[in-house]
């Protein structure tokens, strides 16, 4: 580092509870070539501050993802078998679908969506339900409890998004054991003075833990400033797609392409799509907004995701924080820990 900065704090790496791939390999495609990778991916993703993460499933034909499950359960294992501590953690896997409503499902194929019911819950889980950390659904789709008492038994957490769910909904949800919300904001209803809507009523519940993009994009930053105000159970997620780590540009992405532009991926109709951002470069954005301190900032990335999976363990401090004179809060890897 060059310059005069202020040291803030040592802390764990960070835990990205939604990212969809990196270096060009999409998690829900896997292959034997690209599975292959995924070693060199949980090194670079080290390499960026990350401690562990969750290889995030978006919506797609259930054998494809089945395929991508195997992969990834032979990689949790061989982690678990042959530690390596230079590499980022699979702490399970996160399915963004395929139980979505059709108006809330952003860039998720249609053709591959499923009506919420317990056979097609059961169809899509096969044989995986023990590598299922989270599951992203639409909970007015099934207000029975049935799916989500499945889940909760088997301890999946139960996330609420790309739904149209009002407040009521959203409650009901909430009862039957749904603790988190995806990527808050994005997807769903906007809040309303008429009728809070999906996020309002997360945020009004003291259980339920809001994911946020803060690229700047996907959630203005004065949104942002809002939803810290509103609650304190945030955690930010990258929701990165196949290119991170790659420059901007046009890549595959099943049978469309996503264009990426500064670090924002977007389909040819301009649908938001994700970002090339890295998780923790997004910290120092919540403090140029002002949304709060840089201690608290690091938290969201840090402590937060931790809590809201409830990941027991402690990690050796090997990032140090520090804040340059023009403000930006920026981190190291400690060059006396691994």
């Amino acid at each position: 580092m060059t310059g005069v900065h202020k040291f803030i704090c040592f802390t764990q790496g960070a835990l990205d509870l939604q990212i969809n791939g990196a270096l060009g390999v999409p998690f829900n495609d896997l292959t034997r070539d690209r599975a292959a990778k995924l070693p060199e991916i949980c090194r670079f993703l080290y390499q960026q501050g990350l401690d562990g993460f969750l290889p995030t499933l978006v919506t797609a034909d259930i054998e494809q993802l089945h395929r991508s499950l195997f992969f990834l359960a032979k990689a949790i294992a061989h982690q678990q078998q042959n530690p390596d501590p230079l590499q980022a953690k699979i702490l399970g896997v996160h399915l963004e679908g395929s139980f979505l409503h059709p108006e809330k499902r952003g860039a998720h194929p249609q053709q591959h969506l499923l009506p919420l019911n317990l056979d097609n819950l059961q169809k899509l889980l096969g044989d995986y339900a023990e590598i299922i950390k989270i599951i992203t659904l639409a909970p007015e789709l099934d207000l029975s409890g049935e799916t989500l008492k499945y889940l909760c038994d088997r301890q999946i957490i139960v996330s609420l998004g790309h739904s149209t769910a009002n407040a009521e909904q959203t409650r009901i949800a909430i009862a039957q054991g749904a603790t988190m919300v995806t990527h808050a904001f994005n997807a769903m209803p906007s809040l309303h003075h008429r009728d809070v809507g999906l996020l309002g009523a997360a945020i009004l519940s003291d259980r339920v833990w809001c994911g946020l993009i803060a690229d700047g994009v996907h959630v203005s930053p004065q949104m942002v400033k809002l939803l810290y105000r509103m609650t304190n159970k945030i955690f930010l997620v990258s929701d990165a797609l196949a290119p991170l780590g790659l420059p901007d540009g046009t890549y595959p992405w099943d049978d469309r392409q996503l264009n990426v532009t500064n670090g924002t991926a977007r389909l040819a109709d301009g649908t938001l799509s994700g970002t090339t951002t890295p998780l923790l470069s997004t910290v120092s954005n919540l403090v140029e907004w002002d949304v709060c301190e840089p201690q608290q900032a690091i938290n969201l990335a840090i402590a937060a995701p931790r809590q809201a999976i409830k990941l027991a363990g402690a990690t050796p401090q090997r990032l140090a924080w520090y804040q340059t004179e023009s403000g930006q809060v920026i981190w190291q890897q400690r060059v006396d820990v691994n």
